[in-house]
């Protein structure tokens, strides 16, 4: 009877585990360039992902201060003037994944729509970005790339620089969930 039990807790760990897949390394990346000016880039490795397979939903939470650009000054003026990352700390993106099967999911990339609402220095914009999936083994792949647009979250570009920072903001992100 307890090797019944035993064998029965197990398998409910095992299914449940195979729900939900996580990481808390995720990369994002994004890029605010203008021509003939200094590179606008930075890069986030510690994001937080969860993906709820039976619901069909994923979050990610960022840490705006967890953003690195090549010069420190830039990230100090990211941080202060910017997405004042001390009153806006994270950003979050709360959403579905249209018509996802896991089952179906291989080596081969398939895509899929994410819908869902994104904020960002205080703000939210519901936004539907395509995302691309894959699974080998025990890992799920996603890869997406979209833009976001400062004025939507009232980031505002102070006017002596504002023609050396693109408004639209273009974003790729890479999640390896387990």
């Amino acid at each position: 009877m307890k090797k019944i039990l035993l064998l029965v807790f197990l398998s409910c760990i095992i299914v449940r585990a195979q729900e939900k897949w996580s990481t808390k390394k995720a990369v994002i990346t994004f890029e605010a360039s203008v021509p003939f000016f200094e590179p606008i880039q930075a890069t986030n490795k510690t994001v937080s992902c969860l993906l709820n397979v039976k619901k069909s939903s994923i979050a990610f939470v960022v840490n705006i201060k967890d953003f690195r650009f090549e010069r420190s000054l830039m990230e100090r003026h990211f941080n202060e003037n910017y997405l004042e990352s001390r009153k806006y700390p994270r950003a979050v993106f709360k959403g579905s994944i249209e018509n996802f099967e896991l089952t179906t999911l291989n080596s081969t990339a398939v895509l899929y729509m994410i819908v869902g609402t994104i904020t960002i220095h205080g703000k939210s914009k519901k936004i539907v970005v395509p995302g691309s999936f894959t699974k080998t083994g025990k890992v799920v792949e996603l890869k997406t790339s979209f833009d976001l647009l400062t004025d939507d979250f009232d980031i505002s570009i102070p006017f002596l620089v504002k023609d050396k920072i693109a408004k639209n903001v273009h974003v790729n992100l890479n999640a390896r969930l387990e």
